[in-house]
């Protein structure tokens, strides 16, 4: 079985490293577009025009710096935990283990809360409900409710950079049963699984039905196209935390089995922890394949950086014979 588990290693490293680079460059420009989007004014003509309020683009812009650091931080150290079998050791417990796990936890929870604040937000501005579309906050409050949110999950994920120890294996763990069920049904299952999938399942098959409802109206057509990226980006989620739930449900039943894992079972893992990491990864991209806005956006940045490095060339040409 020896072959399955370096079949799962060189899975983890090529899979895992190409998903890191990818993942960077995508969040990278995720970043740029939103930061942009999330600084429009509130008027008429430019809601018309962008297709958006400054609401989703505040929410989806904190999702991708949550992202980058996950991607930076926590998936890198999984590459290296899986990928070349790192024992940790105490002189590296707090670096590789305790703040790495408060790390991936606290900014994996702000990406999924945004995402499906998203979801709702866009939910509320397709209704045809006059009522559920003011529902939507105002600029300011969207703030409050983000600080909000990197406040709660800050402050309850606290516990897991105090109780993960590291075991004879040299593998993070948590050894106190009582706050290891509460991580394990409640953290992961839970919050990192069956709510984030209930609520983007639900809000998302409620919008996706509004987007029908609209139809190609002129006036909702640039706004429909910007509820269907995010639409899609909830899919996308939903598709990759039910492989994460499989195997958090498996490691509750088999939990007495913790002093080996098998290779079938490493090679699951792996593939669980590639689809778990796609959600910070692949959002750039669902973005750009979806959004006719965002990719011009992009393209825009392309074109400047092009145009700036042609009048760099040109100022050399010309400025160079004057020095002579």
């Amino acid at each position: 079985m020896e072959h399955i588990d370096v079949i799962g290693q060189k899975l983890m490293i090529f899979g895992g490293i190409t998903m890191c680079i990818l993942g960077i460059i995508g969040n990278i420009l995720n970043i740029y577009v939103f930061s942009i989007w999330s600084r429009f004014k509130q008027s008429r003509n430019q809601i018309n025009n962008i297709g958006h309020t400054s609401n989703s683009p505040l929410y989806l812009l904190t999702s991708s710096c949550a992202n980058l650091i996950v991607i930076i931080y926590p998936l890198l150290t999984r590459i290296i935990y899986d990928g070349y079998k790192y024992r940790i050791g105490q002189n590296t417990i707090f670096i590789l283990c305790k703040f790495r796990y408060y790390v991936l936890y606290t900014f994996d929870l702000i990406s999924l809360t945004c995402i499906c604040m998203a979801t709702l937000d866009r939910y509320l501005i397709s209704s045809r409900n006059v009522r559920l579309r003011r529902l939507s906050t105002t600029r300011k409050r969207t703030k409050q409710i983000l600080l909000i949110i990197i406040f709660l999950f800050g402050l309850h994920n606290i516990p897991i950079a105090i109780y993960f120890e590291v075991s004879n294996l040299g593998q993070c763990d948590i050894f106190t049963s009582s706050y290891y069920y509460y991580y394990l049904y409640v953290l992961q299952l839970s919050l990192h699984g069956i709510i984030p999938i209930c609520f983007l399942s639900i809000f998302g098959t409620l919008t996706y039905k509004q987007l029908r409802i609209i139809g190609r109206q002129s006036s909702m057509n640039m706004d429909k196209k910007s509820s269907r990226m995010i639409l899609l980006m909830s899919v996308t989620i939903v598709l990759s935390s039910i492989p994460y739930c499989i195997e958090q449900l498996y490691y509750a039943i088999a939990s007495d089995d913790s002093n080996e894992i098998s290779s079938i079972v490493f090679l699951c893992h792996v593939i669980a922890s590639i689809l778990f990491y796609t959600n910070p990864v692949c959002s750039f991209y669902v973005y750009y394949i979806s959004t006719p806005n965002f990719r011009r956006q992009v393209c825009k940045l392309i074109k400047c950086n092009r145009n700036c490095h042609h009048f760099t060339n040109q100022v050399h040409v010309t400025v160079i014979p004057l020095a002579e």
